[in-house]
């Protein structure tokens, strides 16, 4: 689980503006960070399918959330990806 304190790392180092918490690439990188902690987990843990099941939400949220940046915000579609290297 993410602290408070690297929560609001992420939102800093991602956010458009100054109040800025709820935008598509804050998610996408509060998602990804999420999402790395739990396959680290998962890792350890093969057999903890209820956790599998919550990351395959994670990745489908983080996935929805790409897909309206690339759709209508191209530039910052590319610059998030290239960020947080997502694509490879």
């Amino acid at each position: 689980m993410i602290s408070v304190k690297q929560k609001a790392k992420i939102i800093k180092e991602t956010a458009i503006h100054d109040k800025d918490t709820g935008s598509a690439e804050v998610q996408i990188a509060i998602l990804s960070r999420r999402i790395d902690e739990l396959a680290g987990h998962l890792k350890k843990h093969r057999k903890d399918n209820h956790s599998r099941r919550g990351l395959l939400g994670m990745v489908a949220s983080r996935q929805a959330h790409l897909n309206y940046l690339k759709k209508n915000h191209p530039r910052r579609y590319s610059a998030i990806v290239k960020k947080l290297e997502l694509k490879k």
